[in-house]
C-alpha cells in the first residue's frame, strides 16, 4: 500500500509498504483522509524538531479518520463501513501515570509519526492501518472525513482551555494565528469569552482568525505597537494561549496579561527565557499543555453536534500521489491554514 514516507530533511516519498493483520483487539481501517501538522512541516523541513530527528524512514501523519475494513476481534467486531476517528496515541504497558489517568504522560506513550523513539513510531498517512480498537471512536454519518480530521488538533486546544480554567466572561489574548491558535479561538467562543483577541504576523491567517470568532485581531509585524494599549494600568488579559511558541510571542502576552493571569503556553518552539521579573510581580500562572486524555472523544462529540465550525480552517485536499504539493502548500502560511491529504 501506498504511504507518505520521510527519508530526510524535503525527502518526502510516496513508499509501498507491506501492511500487516489485526490480531486480538484490533481493526483495520482504510484511511480516508489525513491532516498535515506543524510537527510534520518539522519533519519535512528539518528532520525533526528540538534533540529530535529521524534516524531511519518514517511515515508522517497523525490528523486521522477512515472507515473499518476489518476486526480481528470475533467478540467484539466493529461493521465493516463503519466510519471512525483514530486517537493517534496508544499506551501499551500502564504506569504510574496512566493509574493516575494522566495517559498523555504514560511512560511508554507512542504517538503516530513520531521520532521520539527509536525505532520511530509509524504514522496514519497510509491507505491502510491496523490499530487498537481502543483508538477509535466511531463517526457520525452526517459528520464528514474532512470535519472529522480536526478531531485531534481540536482535542489539543480543548486540553489547553482545560488548563485556562473557566473562560466565561474573560478577556482572551491568542497569540499566534496558525491552525492551533484559530481553533484555539473557536474554543474560547465557545467557552463563552466576551473578548478575543488574535495576533500574528500574516495578515492571512488573522483573515480566518475573524472568521472563527476573534472580536479582534493584530499584525504585530506591521502595527508593533498595536498592543500597547492593553498593557496598561498592569495589563488586560485575564487568559493568554501563547500559541506561537516564539521568544517574541512569550515576552509580548505577558507584558498585557493582567495581575493573576493565566497563560497557557501551547505552542512548543525551540526553548525561550521567560521574563521572571514579570511573572513574579504580576503573580502570573504559566501552564504548559502536552497532548489531550479524553477531550479526543469530547473533540469528535462537539465536532458532531456542530457546536464549532471548522470549515474555514480547510484550504485545500491533495490525493496521495500529490503529497509533496501538499506539504509545500500547507508551508505556506501566507496561502493556507490546515491541507488535508485524502487516501
Amino acid at each position: 500500500m501506498k504511504a507518505v514516507t520521510i527519508h530526510a530533511p524535503h525527502d518526502l516519498r510516496i513508499d509501498e509498504i507491506v501492511s500487516t493483520e489485526p490480531g486480538p483487539n484490533q481493526v483495520e481501517v482504510r484511511i480516508r483522509n489525513g491532516g498535515i501538522c506543524g510537527s510534520d512541516l518539522h519533519y519535512y523541513h528539518e528532520g525533526g524538531f528540538g534533540s529530535v530527528r529521524i534516524k531511519e524512514p518514517m511515515v508522517l501523519g497523525h490528523e486521522i479518520v477512515g472507515e473499518v475494513i476489518r476486526s480481528g476481534d470475533a467478540e467484539n467486531p466493529l461493521a465493516a463501513g463503519t466510519r471512525v476517528a483514530i486517537n493517534p496515541g496508544t499506551v501499551p504497558t500502564e504506569c504510574k501515570f496512566t493509574r493516575e489517568g494522566l495517559t498523555n504522560h504514560a511512560l511508554d506513550m507512542r504517538f503516530y509519526g513520531s521520532a521520539m523513539r527509536f525505532p520511530h513510531v509509524q504514522g496514519g498517512f497510509r491507505e491502510r492501518l491496523v490499530c487498537e480498537r481502543s483508538q477509535l471512536v466511531v463517526l457520525p454519518d452526517h459528520l464528514s472525513f474532512e470535519k472529522a480530521a480536526f478531531a485531534e488538533p481540536l482535542a489539543v486546544c480543548l486540553h489547553a482551555a482545560r488548563q485556562a480554567g473557566d473562560l466565561l466572561n474573560r478577556r482572551v489574548l491568542v497569540s499566534g494565528a496558525g491552525p492551533i491558535g484559530a481553533l484555539t479561538t473557536l474554543v474560547a467562543r465557545l467557552a463563552g469569552a466576551r473578548e478575543i483577541v488574535v495576533t500574528d504576523i500574516l495578515d492571512a491567517p488573522l483573515e480566518t482568525a475573524v472568521k472563527v470568532g476573534a472580536t479582534r485581531t493584530i499584525n504585530v509585524a506591521t502595527s508593533p505597537d498595536a498592543l500597547a494599549p492593553y498593557a496598561n494600568e498592569k495589563g488586560t488579559f485575564d487568559v493568554i494561549f501563547e500559541c506561537s511558541g516564539s521568544q517574541a510571542g512569550l515576552a509580548a502576552a505577558l507584558n498585557v496579561a493582567r495581575p493573576r493571569a493565566t497563560l497557557v503556553q501551547v505552542g512548543m518552539g525551540n526553548d525561550v527565557e521567560v521574563p521572571l521579573a514579570t511573572l513574579v510581580a504580576k503573580e502570573l500562572q504559566l501552564k504548559g499543555t502536552f497532548r489531550f486524555i479524553e477531550e479526543f472523544e469530547a473533540a469528535v462529540a462537539t465536532l458532531a453536534r456542530e457546536d464549532v465550525d471548522v470549515a474555514p480552517l480547510l484550504s485545500q485536499i491533495f490525493p496521495v500521489e500529490q503529497a509533496v504539493e501538499a506539504f509545500e502548500l500547507a508551508s505556506d502560511k501566507g496561502r493556507a491554514m490546515k491541507v488535508q491529504i485524502r487516501f
